[in-house]
């Protein structure tokens, strides 16, 4: 009896082990670190100050979570398809459909059930035109994953699209208006991106001594000259940090008074303030080429902004000094006349 006993305690604790690996193994091809990527979709309402307003700052969040939900689908589906190609690269066997952890039927599961959900949760939740353009940016992943990874460029590109229609998206959700210079900005910062995870990845196979006659993890490199890399990378910053500058320009509130103004020179009365994140945007760029070019350690971009400390704090410093800008100093301003 005991005998039993001792055998079912060891049967249950076994199963127990084997549900809690395979809910983490879900997990890590969920990719949590990737939903950084889904704060884009709180651009707009920032910008166009309805941040601090519930209803706006609700639908904005919802927005949020179904992209956390269409992008960790679209993550199962991608390393199912390369599944093969991924057992031959240094750092991607490790992942856990490659590396068999994960069966490819659950993680199909497990893809179709997150697609599913949050397009349902978008369409219930937030409303029609933001499910529309969900099922664009779901139709995108999947020529992505089947045909444009493999054609030069236009996979970068694709990409880079996916931020693009977070913002978009995100202005839909929540009603606000999209600025063209930022969208601008997006594409600048989104392609930097791109081209410098793709520069990384050849770093990375050459650091490992990939053979050329073997079958490549991903093929379009072989196709990447490193000039052209480099070229569309420098290309991209110059890009991101000019359509930053005009969009600070227009952005910045365009009347702040009060007490506080009569200490400052008369040619600062009235300054377009949101002009001052300009050298902390230049900075965060010139560190994320460092990192591709010295550092060698850009394959990741959300890896990048959780790792790299002078990045982080870029960031951090960043979003701090844009919420003063355009919440504090009018809140400062409207106190100053009451």
């Amino acid at each position: 009896m005991e005998f039993v006993s001792g055998h079912f305690h060891d049967l249950i604790v076994s199963l127990a082990y084997c549900m809690l690996n395979t809910f983490y193994q879900l997990i890590r091809t969920a990719r949590p670190r990737q939903w950084l990527k889904n704060f884009a979709v709180f651009a707009p309402i920032t910008f166009a100050g309805l941040l601090l307003e519930p209803k706006n700052f609700e639908l904005a969040a919802k927005a949020f979570l179904v992209f956390c939900a269409l992008s960790s689908a679209t993550y199962f589906m991608n390393d199912i398809v390369d599944m093969d190609k991924d057992k031959l690269h240094p750092i991607k066997k490790n992942r856990p459909i490659p590396s068999g952890k994960l069966s490819k039927k659950l993680a199909v599961t497990a893809s179709v059930l997150l697609a599913t959900a949050g397009l349902f949760y978008a369409y219930k939740q937030v409303g029609s035109y933001f499910t529309a353009i969900c099922m664009m940016y779901i139709v995108l992943q999947i020529c992505y994953s089947f045909y444009f990874r493999h054609v030069i460029i236009l996979d970068s590109l694709i990409v880079a699209s996916g931020f693009i229609i977070r913002v978009f998206a995100g202005g839909v959700a929540s009603y606000s208006s999209v600025s063209s210079w930022l969208l601008l900005t997006t594409i600048g910062l989104s392609l930097l991106l791109a081209f410098g995870k793709r520069r990384s990845e050849k770093t990375l196979l050459a650091q490992h001594q990939v053979l050329q006659d073997q079958t490549e993890t991903r093929a379009t490199l072989r196709h990447y000259p490193d000039s052209l890399l480099d070229s569309m990378i420098s290309t991209s910053a110059s890009f991101c940090l000019i359509t930053y500058a005009l969009f600070a320009f227009q952005t910045s509130p365009h009347e702040v008074s009060g007490d506080f103004v009569r200490y400052l020179p008369s040619i600062l009365g009235n300054p377009k303030w949101l002009m001052i994140t300009i050298p902390v945007v230049i900075y965060g760029v010139a560190r994320y080429l460092y990192i591709i070019y010295e550092k060698k350690d850009a394959e990741s971009p959300e890896r990048v902004l959780l790792s790299d400390r002078p990045i982080l704090a870029t960031v951090v410093l960043w979003v701090i000094v844009v919420l003063l800008i355009l919440y504090g100093l009018p809140q400062l301003s409207l106190a100053s006349f009451q």
